[in-house]
């Protein structure tokens, strides 16, 4: 069904089970495929691939050459009827890709307010929260988790199942293999530790006394002590109570993968 107000050329193809809402804009050569769903605002530029079930949230932007919602690349996928979900508000650039996931989480997910740069791939199952900006060939494997408010710069490479933490920044050109974990600065090869990522959170609005105590939480974890079980259990007895020591140290313990090495 497509929205009376909905301004969808007759150039482009849109399949008769798509829904299209008010005020979508639909420009010459996109090709909109069958059970997709786009909400009120959105623009599709010309030459973007919607693919089956891909849902798009309102007021995005999708830039010629995108692709959304092709078929998983895992070779175990056997065409189960899995989803792609777009976030309001979100600008998807020029050739990036997102593919349907796999029977393990069913749905690949990307938030809301999201900018995901030119030439960006996020493969299947892959769950990228509010907020987040992707630079410029970023290449995210299946099964990663991106958390709210995290920055990526170009060129970056995320192996499988690694879980990066909300505030992190992760500088252009790294490869990342183990976990990073939330409101940190990583850079370097292999990827380490170089400091909280305190221009970010200042600009998200959290005060001095909020950052330095995250500073000393990583303080802690990272440069006082040399084995990070025995870091945790400092952490734990030393420092304050608060909700963001609670959030750093559950995503440490529930990090099978491992994560980063410090800045030594």
């Amino acid at each position: 069904m497509i929205h009376a107000s909905a301004q969808v050329s007759p150039l482009a193809h849109v399949d008769a089970s798509a829904e299209i809402g008010a005020d979508v804009v639909v420009e010459p050569f996109a090709f909109v495929g069958p059970e997709v769903t786009i909400g009120a605002g959105t623009w599709v530029g010309p030459h973007a691939t919607l693919l089956g079930h891909t849902s798009v949230g309102r007021d995005c932007k999708l830039f010629p050459g995108c692709v959304v919602g092709a078929d998983s690349q895992d070779l175990k996928y056997n065409g189960e009827p899995t989803t792609v979900s777009i976030g309001d508000r979100t600008s998807i650039r020029e050739c990036v890709t997102i593919h349907r996931a796999t029977t393990d989480k069913m749905v690949t997910r990307v938030g809301s307010d999201c900018l995901i740069m030119a030439y960006v791939h996020i493969a299947h199952d892959v769950q990228v929260g509010n907020h987040v900006i992707l630079a410029n060939s970023v290449n995210v494997a299946g099964h990663v988790a991106i958390e709210d408010h995290v920055i990526i710069e170009g060129m970056v490479g995320i192996q499988q199942f690694v879980r990066i933490g909300m505030h992190a920044f992760i500088a252009g050109g790294s490869l990342v293999r183990k976990n990073v974990p939330p409101y940190i600065k990583a850079a370097r090869e292999p990827l380490s530790y170089i400091g909280i990522n305190g221009i970010g959170l200042r600009r998200r609005g959290f005060d001095i006394d909020r950052i330095q105590a995250i500073e000393d939480i990583y303080r802690t974890l990272y440069v006082l002590n040399n084995n990070m079980s025995q870091a945790v259990k400092a952490a734990e007895v030393e420092l304050p109570t608060s909700e963001d020591k609670d959030v750093v140290l559950s995503f440490i313990r529930h990090s099978d993968k491992g994560i980063i090495r410090g800045p030594f």
